[in-house]
């Protein structure tokens, strides 16, 4: 059942760049973070579609488990690696996927040094591999840059630049994500490196992990209704984000890294519709049939009120739109969830 969900979705993407004309057939692919829950996705999806492609990741959110089935294809190696320290390889890549970094709200207080590095050396380490190969390079940065916007900046257009606390206990990880964009364009502006980054909001799906530290809010909600624990929503519930299912993100990503139109592009790649965190934690709780109370916990500090990207950008370069609609994608997240407790 788990895997149906997962092959439905890959295929629902390979179907998607079929009909735009995409194709990574032969591409030589460099993905660092590939094992994490986006960079999994992507590596199984440009696998299937013929790629070559080299898989890097410490492990230190990502899970061997995610890609374990594919380390049986001739075109998919898996590189035990912290893509902070230098690696040299004998193969020469056309595109350098930088995906790899810690990214969930509750890792920030615990592992702040860790994100740092993987957006600040991480990224310059994967800037130098690109650029020894003059290949592609495509950085997933975040819709944390922005911080917590302005009504007026809502939905969030790309030239936004942000309103950020560098000291707060996300700045760990929005300065890193800033600072990785700006390692890009330097990069870019340089050594003539043909650079794409992709600012991503909230996306959810299967493989993303719950629990302790990694879990983000809808695999924490979905783990918590199912397993009858309460379903614990910050502050009121009434800051929204905008739900992206992992599909359309994927689709968005892998046409950011291959359209020449995206050259040197900032886009954002997220939904248009805002969900507050309340109906979210209600809707979860209706599709799991469950009976776990909802309850409330203090509102972390510097917790954005709102999350709404402007796609304008992502429509008109890449030709991309969300397809999967929130409830449409939850009830895959929980019929995978619910195949992992068995």
């Amino acid at each position: 059942m788990r895997d149906d969900v997962i092959q439905r979705g890959v295929s629902r993407v390979l179907t998607e760049l079929a009909k735009a004309g995409i194709r990574y057939h032969r591409k030589r692919v460099l993905v660092t973070g590939g094992a994490g829950f986006l960079g999994s996705w992507i590596c199984e999806t440009l696998a299937r579609q013929g790629s070559h492609v080299v898989c890097v990741d410490n492990f230190s959110s990502g899970t061997p488990e995610n890609v374990k089935h594919l380390k049986e294809l001739e075109n998919f190696k898996l590189v035990s690696h912290d893509i902070t320290e230098p690696i040299f390889f004998d193969e020469k890549f056309d595109i350098v996927m930088h995906l790899a970094s810690r990214a969930s709200p509750l890792e920030f207080e615990r592992y702040p040094i860790q994100i740092l590095k993987a957006n600040t050396l991480g990224i310059w380490v994967a800037l130098g591999i690109a650029k020894k190969d003059k290949a592609v390079f495509l950085y997933t940065s975040t819709s944390e840059v922005y911080g917590n916007p302005t009504p007026e900046n809502i939905p969030t257009p790309e030239t936004y630049n942000g309103n950020v606390n560098p000291v707060g206990v996300r700045g760990c990880y929005d300065e890193a994500k800033r600072c990785g964009e700006a390692y890009v364009v330097a990069y870019q502006r340089e050594h003539n490196l043909d650079t794409r980054i992709a600012r991503i909001f909230n996306t959810y799906g299967p493989r993303m992990r719950a629990g302790d530290v990694y879990g983000r809010v809808v695999s924490r909600f979905i783990d918590q209704a199912i397993t009858g624990q309460p379903i614990t929503v910050f502050g009121n519930g009434k800051q929204t984000r905008s739900f992206l299912y992992v599909t359309d993100q994927v689709e968005g990503l892998l046409r950011a890294a291959l359209l020449p139109p995206a050259s040197c592009q900032v886009i954002n790649i997220g939904a248009e519709e805002e969900t507050t965190i309340l109906q979210l934690a209600r809707t979860i709780k209706r599709l799991t049939g469950s009976r776990s109370p909802i309850v409330h916990n203090p509102l972390p500090k510097d917790d954005p009120s709102r999350r709404c990207p402007g796609i304008e950008k992502a429509r008109s370069i890449l030709q991309w739109r969300p397809k999967v609609n929130l409830e449409e994608g939850l009830k895959d997240t929980i019929l995978w969830a619910k195949g992992s407790k068995h």
